[in-house]
């Protein structure tokens, strides 16, 4: 359960919550922010649905404190099938899919022109462990001195910011059935875009995907997909280590190869039927070398490697489910900028706000190291210049042409 869902919720019912009389204004704008209430789809809210929503609301937020985030769930069987339900949004016209998302007042469409620094436009969806990167990376892109337009993002906690959640509440399928919120779809169909971007979830399957990548290709045919593959969790110990001695290399690189393996044979699915363009973000790779720097002293700052280990406020992970530490962020939104422009980091010339300066090139260089020794980023660097070789490929090539 995202606790924030469920805090603006409280917030906007506290009337109800307490007695007070509530308009039928007050209901029609907690409809509009969360269709799920309205539990006998007539379209209009009640206050024993309003009330009875928040009651579900605070019981499954009570449950996943006590649990943590679901990694086993049940999947509608509609996924294995086809194609998706008839009223799926997906299946509408671009002009259909934005009215329907106009008219349900989530304001209107963003889209941008294409920068002509080479800027990418890009939509996401994302969880927890996608936010650091997502918060970093245009700043770091502005840093750079690029005229980044803002990210276009679908995101929310746990498995509610999954590729697989998002596509059914956009469509209104399934768990959503016929309450639709289609904000990426809309953006998609009614404009240009240059790349997509997920974080992983627990048991993702490739139809999670494909679905997305379909759809974007449909309106934008040269987009490129970026997947996460997220970094080493303490869920994957059997126990929680007593001490920071037993977090030793030997076992972050057990614990990076389940992740790449995952993420790998997912991605290598996709390529097959999307002709390479699927790629990963090596952040699980830069948080393993990230603690060998932290080990050999070169990251100031940082005073350990697990907080739940260790104790130590600012370690590189902050909680037993693997959020990254205080100061963690920019070295996500490294990964991001290195993989997606194929440039190191380390060629950036201006400081980045917020970190300081030693600290902030150790991230720069672990980012672009960790996004080289990934084959399934797309980037080498044979040379060692801080450019990815196929950018100097199209260099070339467009000097020839000339």
């Amino acid at each position: 359960m995202n606790r924030v869902v469920y805090g603006v919720f409280v917030l906007l019912i506290c009337p109800i919550t307490f007695g007070q009389d509530v308009s039928e204004e007050q209901l029609a704008r907690l409809l509009k922010r969360f269709p799920a209430a309205d539990t006998n789809k007539d379209g209009t809210l009640t206050k024993a649905e309003a009330l009875a929503y928040r009651n579900r609301l605070q019981g499954a937020a009570r449950q996943n404190r006590q649990r943590g985030v679901p990694t086993k769930f049940a999947v509608d069987p509609g996924w294995k099938k086809d194609r998706f339900p008839e009223h799926a949004v997906c299946y509408r016209s671009a002009e259909e899919i934005l009215d329907l998302y106009t008219k349900r007042g989530r304001g209107r469409v963003t889209s941008y022109e294409k920068p002509s620094d080479g800027s990418l436009r890009i939509v996401g969806t994302g969880h927890s462990f996608m936010a650091p990167g997502f918060q970093s990376f245009p700043r770091i892109a502005e840093a750079a001195g690029m005229n980044q337009p803002p990210l276009m993002t679908h995101t929310g906690g746990g498995i509610t910011g999954s590729a697989r959640y998002k596509w059914e509440q956009e469509n209104g399928i399934f768990q959503f059935d016929k309450q639709p919120t289609p904000k990426l779809l809309a953006a998609i169909s009614n404009g240009e875009w240059d790349a997509m971007m997920w974080g992983p979830y627990y048991n993702d399957q490739p139809e999670y995907y494909s679905c997305w990548i379909d759809f974007c290709l449909k309106y934008n045919p040269d987009m490129k997909f970026y997947l996460s593959d997220a970094w080493p969790q303490l869920g994957q110990l059997k126990s929680v280590p007593d001490s920071e001695q037993e977090l030793t290399d030997e076992l972050f690189a057990k614990l990076e190869q389940e992740k790449r393996d995952a993420s790998a044979i997912l991605i290598a699915e996709l390529n097959k039927k999307y002709d390479n363009r699927v790629f990963v973000l090596p952040t699980s790779k830069a948080m393993v070398l990230a603690v060998k720097s932290w080990r050999a002293g070169r990251l100031p700052g940082i005073d350990g490697i697990h907080k739940v280990v260790g104790g130590k406020t600012n370690s590189l992970w902050r909680d037993k489910l693997g959020h990254l530490g205080p100061k963690l962020a920019p070295l996500e939104g490294y990964v991001f900028y290195a993989t997606m422009y194929g440039t190191s980091p380390e060629k950036i010339e201006n400081p980045l706000r917020g970190i300081e300066r030693e600290l902030d090139n150790e991230f720069r260089r672990i980012a672009w190291q960790a996004v080289i020794q990934d084959p399934l980023s797309g980037v080498k660097d044979m040379n060692k210049n801080g450019l990815g070789d196929h950018l100097e490929a199209q260099v070339r090539t467009g000097a020839k042409e000339q």
